[in-house]
């Protein structure tokens, strides 16, 4: 229902959260629960200073996420052509020509070119897929842990550097068609992309755009029967399914965000059990936890702290708040998921949690339409993980105290530089 002026509040206070405030970078869960509890929607700064409105409890943030009045790319607006994430990468820098390349993802359109785009990949990524990948994930599980011994330095190993990134990353790339020669690129790309550094941004695109266009010729010549070639056959067959710069982009989006997060949310999930040593007890007992556990990690420290940004289009009413048509709107994953108000003791990490009704109740995967693609491989890979990794080194133990491990301090993500450990 579009809202009037005069039946709502508008906010013009001028406390502005910023997402760029190094406080809600180093300690995410009590700043943003600050945020939280001034209110259900709060004026915000984006990471290039743009106003937005922050959205930041369980059930709006849900209430956003499905709603199809809030699209993902600003000119889905009426009456708008400025695309506002164009505008930023702009303001990091990015080669005007490899734009593009970044903003006609199927993480960024919306509804019809959305629905065709995730069509064309969604059958890769069913459950029943995804579990006939598992002895595969397994597979490949057991050897980095065979392997891990041999990384250590002083018997100290990073676990970011030599388990979490390489499950994802090489499940990801098997299944998408990447070279194994060329993923340690990828790996370096795909840090530099996420770096908000913008020359290292900016070389990163480039050189995975010509990347891509160079596999895709290459798999043209010698097909390897994997998702790469199920898309250049789609794009070969009929163009307006996909075009060449979709394609592009497709590949390089399923490979980023197809390993990123997931790297993280086992690092941060290993940091959690080993800090919480009677939930990691309880985990040893019974296996069967496990697939609880993911979703308990995924809702207590998921990497993922906000989503993409929304823009309203037309006037919308969230809890009482007016947002605009065409304001910008960040609905808040970590204070969504620690909500008092949905959770009991939502700060308490409790790995025999059950949810309250069927479905997922945490929002770590997001909601709706963009639903996360790969959530059940993610899950599925951080079940492996943990339970082979815990099994092997029952003696796993954190190399150095709690309070030195070192954080990313990115406005988006809650995530490890590093995980030194002792096996």
């Amino acid at each position: 229902m579009t809202a009037s002026a005069d039946d709502t509040t508008t906010h013009t206070t001028d406390d502005a959260v910023d997402l760029m405030d190094p406080e809600l970078m180093r300690a995410p869960y009590t700043a943003w629960g600050r945020v939280r509890e001034r209110g259900p929607v709060v004026r915000g700064r984006s990471v290039d200073g743009s106003p937005m409105w922050i959205i930041t409890r369980h059930d709006d943030v849900r209430s956003v996420l499905n709603d199809p009045r809030f699209a993902n790319n600003s000119t889905s607006v009426p009456g708008v052509e400025t695309n506002a994430r164009v505008e930023l990468l702009r303001h990091f820098g990015i080669p005007e020509h490899y734009i593009p390349y970044i903003t006609e993802s199927v993480l960024d359109a919306d509804a019809p070119d959305h629905t065709r785009l995730r069509k064309l990949v969604s059958r890769a990524f069913t459950v029943r897929r995804v579990n006939e990948l598992r002895p595969r994930v397994e597979e490949i599980t057991d050897q980095l842990l065979d392997e891990l011994p041999h990384k250590a330095e002083h018997g100290v190993v990073d676990l970011i550097e030599h388990f979490a990134y390489p499950l994802p990353i090489t499940v990801i790339c098997e299944m998408v068609g990447v070279p194994e020669e060329a993923r340690p690129l990828w790996l370096r790309w795909s840090h530099d992309m996420m770096s908000l550094d913008a020359e290292a941004m900016s070389t990163a695109v480039r050189d995975l755009v010509e990347h891509i266009h160079r596999m895709v010729e290459q798999r043209r010549a010698a097909p390897s029967g994997d998702l790469v070639d199920a898309l250049i056959q789609v794009r070969d067959e009929d163009g307006s399914r996909l075009s060449q710069t979709e394609l592009v982009t497709m590949i390089l989006s399923l490979v980023v965000a197809g390993h990123e997060t997931t790297a993280h949310l086992i690092g941060n999930g290993t940091v959690a059990l080993l800090t919480h040593p009677d939930q990691l007890a309880l985990l040893r007992e019974d296996d069967t936890l496990l697939p609880a556990a993911i979703h308990e990690l995924l809702r207590w420290c998921g990497p993922v702290l906000t989503t993409r940004p929304r823009f309203a289009t037309e006037d919308v009413t969230v809890a009482d708040t007016l947002i605009r048509q065409g304001e910008q709107v960040e609905a808040v994953i970590v204070t969504a998921n620690r909500d008092p108000r949905y959770f009991d003791d939502p700060d308490r990490l409790d790995i025999t949690r059950r949810p309250a009704t069927r479905g997922e109740q945490h929002v770590a995967f997001g909601h709706g339409a963009h639903y996360c693609l790969g959530a059940a491989l993610a899950r599925q890979e951080g079940e492996v993980a943990f339970g082979q990794l815990f099994r092997r080194y029952p003696e796993l133990t954190l190399a150095v105290p709690e309070d030195e491990l070192e954080w990313s301090m990115r406005p988006a993500m809650r995530r490890l530089d590093r995980l030194p450990v002792r096996l």
